[in-house]
């Protein structure tokens, strides 16, 4: 962690950053406390993260909150969670409308509960023409089931004729993710020190730069954060191209 606030290039913010918010459990474990008291501290850290975004000009933020792995955890700590998230839709939306941000929710929320989903689309209504920054929320999601949901309607598309299956790109598969329409991340941030991606965003993070903290969420600030927004502009972004290919190729399209 920092002891400053590093110097940021606001010219160079990542348009997206995806964070796989990890630690509450350990965070607890380590002050002799329930597992629910850390995911409730971890909502501190929600709330840190989305305004610095905000008021920084970062376009996209993806958090992912609860995973499809997630519901094999005990029922009380599964409702905790569930009526945390509740809490913090109405807690937030008054922010939410005054900094004009959007929210959009991604996964199977059907498994939600009926008060949930309720919450979850008013909000949803409410904040859609919010034109400042949209947080996308990860929800009862799964990378390896949104490619498996993608793939079926693309499938269901084609045998309709509605697709020709010889024009099918990256691109065109794109489309049919949860995510269609949202850039996918320049940067995913995972805390915790865990070196994985538990099934998070497996198309979208093809390119994205992975910077990993040893930092638990409920400890995650604004000032790690922007520890994290600084490595990542001390990154080549180079996407398979040799540097010297990629600078010709940006003042090509300069001119």
């Amino acid at each position: 962690m920092g002891a400053t606030t590093p110097n940021i290039d606001l010219h160079r913010l990542p348009h997206h950053v995806a964070i796989i918010m990890d630690g509450n459990g350990r965070w607890a474990q380590r002050r002799g406390i329930t597992r629910v008291e850390g995911h409730k501290r971890g909502k501190d850290s929600v709330r840190a993260v989305v305004e610095t975004s905000r008021r920084l000009g970062i376009k996209y933020l993806s958090l992912f909150a609860f995973s499809t792995e997630n519901w094999q955890r005990p029922r009380r700590e599964v409702e905790a969670l569930m009526g945390l998230l509740r809490r913090y839709l109405r807690t937030e939306l008054r922010k939410m409308m005054k900094n004009e941000i959007r929210l959009l929710a991604i996964g199977d929320l059907t498994r939600l509960p009926p008060a949930l989903q309720a919450d979850l689309q008013s909000t949803i209504d409410a904040t859609k023409n919010n034109p400042g920054m949209t947080v996308v929320l990860a929800v009862s999601y799964g990378g390896r089931e949104d490619m498996v949901q993608a793939a079926r309607k693309l499938a269901c598309d084609a045998r309709s004729g509605r697709i020709d299956p010889e024009k099918i790109d990256a691109r065109v598969l794109d489309g049919y993710f949860s995510t269609a329409g949202i850039p996918d991340p320049d940067l995913l941030i995972r805390t915790s020190g865990e070196m994985r991606i538990s099934n998070f965003f497996l198309w979208q993070l093809a390119y994205s730069e992975i910077y990993v903290t040893e930092t638990l969420w409920p400890d995650f600030r604004e000032i790690e954060f922007m520890d994290a927004l600084a490595v990542f502009q001390q990154r080549e972004r180079r996407f398979g191209r040799i540097l010297e290919h990629q600078e010709a190729e940006q003042l090509r399209a300069a001119r």
